[in-house]
């Protein structure tokens, strides 16, 4: 069974070898075979660079590279678009979302099969600028009242999906994306 690991990069060449060895001792843990798909976003630093060097170590990491920077929702969009796995997860390489919590994820998944996705969301919005928090939490409570999508507040991008899902969102053929929007508009439990 295949985990797809997709992971938007922007100026990122400093913490991918980080998120890389993170993720390959999770890997390890789980005892399951990864497939990383790097998507970088126009990066001006050295990140493409340090992509080719670890493809070129482990045939299992891929990667794509945009002309320049088209917005996380592109570089996503474009991951997804490549992801084969049986399982596919969206994952932040700035490691702010811990790696382990796939193990959980993936066993979440498995115990209950009519599942399809399971998610993670920001509890506490601690250190953040309070005028930020409150229109975040706004941002949630407007989208809930006139949209018949039910969107969780504090929505992570960091998401174990089944194949099924992934292929129903890239069915979908909105231009400019909002991922959050659509992993819950989708329909799958």
């Amino acid at each position: 069974m295949t985990i797809s690991v997709v992971v938007p990069c922007f100026n990122e060449e400093e913490s991918i070898p980080l998120f890389y060895r993170e993720m390959e001792r999770v890997r390890m843990k789980m005892g399951e075979k990864f497939e990383y798909i790097f998507i970088n976003d126009g990066s001006s630093d050295g990140t493409l660079s340090v992509l080719r060097k670890l493809h070129v170590t482990d045939s299992s990491v891929h990667y794509l590279s945009f002309s320049r920077n088209f917005g996380k929702e592109a570089a996503l969009y474009a991951g997804l678009e490549r992801a084969s796995g049986e399982f596919v997860t969206v994952m932040d390489v700035d490691l702010q979302d811990p790696p382990e919590l796939l193990i959980e994820m993936k066993q979440k998944l498995e115990e209950q099969l009519n599942l399809d996705c399971v998610g993670t969301r920001r509890v506490t919005r601690d250190g953040e600028p309070p005028i930020r928090s409150f229109f975040a939490r706004m941002f949630y409570k407007l989208i809930n009242h006139i949209s018949q999508v039910e969107m969780v507040d504090g929505a992570r991008d960091f998401r174990l999906m089944r194949r099924p899902m992934v292929d129903a969102i890239m069915e979908l053929s909105e231009y400019n994306r909002f991922s959050k929007g659509i992993f819950a508009w989708v329909g799958f439990e």
